[in-house]
């Protein structure tokens, strides 16, 4: 603790080795500041623990990604028999879940190690203790040297987000979150995946991808918050590689039997009860912010919604050296990519002289689930919300992607719309696509509705053939219209 007299011991004190975190400390220390980080994981409730680097590293888009990609994989495995590639024994060609696991858990630990050779070479200082205020100006806390007090310029809070359990029985002693599949030791085998976000979709599908028996439990709609057709589209194709969905059922109660199996009771939305045993219960009902741990009500930072988040104008709490990044904030999107840049440009405004704010809108993402769904912008439903349903323009089409030709993969879900305002050149308010490498496709044209996308400007722009890209340039059919919105040939 600085001297009684002198000023405060730090420029930035960040709570939290996350994303954005990590993002704003290396960035202030870059622009001349004397930066810390606290950082410190408390074991999820199987004793799962990680490194430094926050969700998106350790249990979040890396692993999940990885996963995701492994399940690619043994398609194209199936797919290149198609295609002429002959494989001796093909009987013996299985999939090894030690094998992965060890391989993404290697690969997160360089990234761990990666991440603090970062930070030393930056001269930010980081602390293996988590954080907690005493007063608006000072931060506590414990490490394995010790305690210590912090004071600082500025604090930012970002500490993320973890995994609920719901409030029924054996759900914390039995059941796992995202938080522990990317490491389980043995194999998931028969999985009940409860909840049906993004999170939830893409374990079911890299799990049933990998060989595994996999059930989505939903208690209302799927993907929530997203565009409500494509999230249709995308569990129609989920059912079809295989997936199983249990359509408005909540969970009862999760009890081990003597086989170590996991007996699932549930109810469905008229009172009928059922159960089934699974090898593997994974929770995905949503994530609760890390910010009741933090003692804020001692910092005097207001939270709002259910008490967890923050509502921050520019980053900035109601007390104003104190800031917050990711997934903390209210009514903000939970991505990866958003706490960085908001990290980034929040360090810049307080060390740099720069003026420039996050912008949180037309924020692009993709669910990765086995058929991929990107989108940015707003969706159909929140369009006519806000413009009414005879100001905008829906256009839409199916495609075929050449790649699955000769395999005579399913074609049925491949599909993609474009929100746009009616009138004038029509500005487009939304895109929303569902196919291969769907991330890929999506960002590029996050950045052209970025510069104030137009239909005309879609509609005049080449494509590179044959894509499945360029599919948004040839889009021209309407849902007015009523017109097939199903292609004739590749190249109609």
């Amino acid at each position: 603790m600085a001297p009684i007299g002198d000023g405060p011991e730090y420029d930035l004190v960040v709570i939290g080795g996350g994303s954005g975190g990590l993002a704003a400390a290396k960035e202030a220390a870059g622009l001349g500041a004397k930066v810390a980080v606290l950082d410190y994981v408390t074991p999820s409730p199987k004793g799962t623990k990680w490194g430094l680097g926050g969700t998106c590293v350790n249990v979040g888009c890396i692993p999940k990604k990885l996963m995701h990609q492994a399940a690619l994989l043994g398609e194209a495995i199936e797919d290149a028999k198609s295609y002429g590639w002959q494989f001796p024994q093909p009987e013996n060609i299985k999939h090894d879940w030690a094998s992965l696991r060890q391989a993404v858990q290697n690969h997160i630990k360089s990234v761990n190690w990666v991440t603090r050779v970062e930070l030393r070479d930056k001269k930010v200082e980081y602390i293996n203790g988590l954080g907690v205020f005493k007063d608006p100006h000072t931060v506590h806390t414990v490490t394995k040297q010790g305690e210590r007090t912090l004071t600082s310029k500025y604090f930012l809070i970002a500490v993320g987000g973890r995994p609920r359990y719901p409030n029924i029985p054996g759900a914390v002693e039995y059941g796992i979150t995202s938080d522990d599949i990317f490491s389980l030791e043995e194999a998931p085998g028969k999985t009940l995946v409860v909840g049906a976000g993004y999170i939830g979709l893409e374990c079911a599908g890299f799990l049933r991808g990998l060989g595994y028996d996999a059930t989505v439990m939903v208690r209302s709609v799927v993907l929530r918050g997203f565009d409500q057709q494509m999230a249709k589209l995308i569990a129609s194709a989920m059912e079809e590689k295989g997936v199983k969905f249990l359509h408005k059922c909540l969970p009862k109660s999760v009890e081990k039997r003597s086989d170590n199996k996991l007996l699932v009771k549930w109810s469905n939305e008229t009172g009928q009860e059922f159960e089934d045993v699974f090898d593997t219960v994974l929770f995905a009902i949503g994530r609760r912010a890390l910010t009741r741990e933090l003692h804020l009500d001692k910092a005097g930072v207001k939270v709002a919604g259910d008490g967890e988040k923050i509502d921050a104008m520019n980053e900035q709490s109601n007390v104003p050296h104190i800031f917050a990044v990711g997934d903390v904030l209210y009514k903000k999107p939970e991505l990866t990519p958003v706490a960085i840049h908001a990290g980034r440009l929040l360090a810049r405004r307080l060390f740099g002289n720069s003026t420039v704010q996050m912008d949180y809108d037309n924020v692009a993402t993709t669910v990765f689930s086995p058929l991929e769904y990107g989108s940015v912008g707003i969706s159909e439903e929140t369009a006519i919300q806000r413009f009414g349903e005879n100001n905008i323009e829906i256009y839409h089409a199916y495609y075929k992607p050449t790649e699955f030709f000769i395999p005579q993969r399913s074609i049925a879900h491949c599909y993609l719309k474009v929100v746009a305002k009616r009138e004038g050149p029509q500005q487009v308010l939304g895109m929303h696509f569902i196919g291969p490498q769907a991330g890929e496709v999506i960002q590029g044209f996050a950045a052209a509705m970025k510069c104030n996308l137009t239909v005309n400007a879609l509609m005049s722009t080449v494509g590179i053939h044959p894509t499945i890209a360029e599919e948004f340039t040839r889009i021209n059919i309407t849902k007015r219209s009523g017109k097939d919105p199903n292609p004739a040939s590749c190249c109609s």
